[in-house]
């Protein structure tokens, strides 16, 4: 498999021509988030969702993509919640009471897996640093407005 085409709106916004003129467009409403979310995902979709859909980056039929994205986050904070509380590895005892073997916290692989996803979807929603570096926005939306906008909420997470 190879490596997946950006979205139009993502080639456009990068100073790009859309490689596909009949491309479908699926209808522009902002989608609702998923109630069955966790708390953290829910607040990442609040967050990011507007961003997403002013710029184009966000239709009806991507509820799902984000929905995932917004989960993966929920659960790599989650992890990452009980690996500061508690460290990255934990102890095993034998019958004697004496260490047997230390191990890793099960949570560890759970945030790496999810922070995996979670670069998956960043890619495919142009949200990490290098797409965003390649987005030139048109002269409708300000770019510092929206750089600023973008900074500060990622930093408020």
């Amino acid at each position: 498999m190879g490596r997946l085409r950006k979205p139009t709106a993502l080639r456009v916004l990068e100073g790009g021509k859309p490689r596909n003129k009949r491309e479908p467009q699926p209808d522009t409403t902002i989608p609702d988030c998923p109630d069955w979310l966790l708390d953290d995902a829910k607040d990442e979709w609040a967050r990011i969702a507007p961003q997403l859909h002013r710029i184009g980056l966000l239709t009806s039929v991507d509820r799902a993509a984000l929905a995932a994205y917004c989960q993966s986050y929920g659960k790599w904070k989650a992890a990452e919640e009980v690996v500061k509380a508690q460290g990255l590895t934990y102890e095993l005892y034998d019958e004697d009471g004496n260490v047997r073997c230390v191990q890793q916290r099960p949570e560890v692989g759970i945030a790496n897996q999810c922070l995996k996803q979670i670069k998956t979807f960043c890619s495919a929603f142009g949200l990490e640093p290098s797409s965003r570096a390649k987005i030139e926005l048109p002269n409708s939306q300000p770019a510092d407005d929206f750089a600023d906008k973008l900074r500060a909420s990622i930093a408020g997470h």
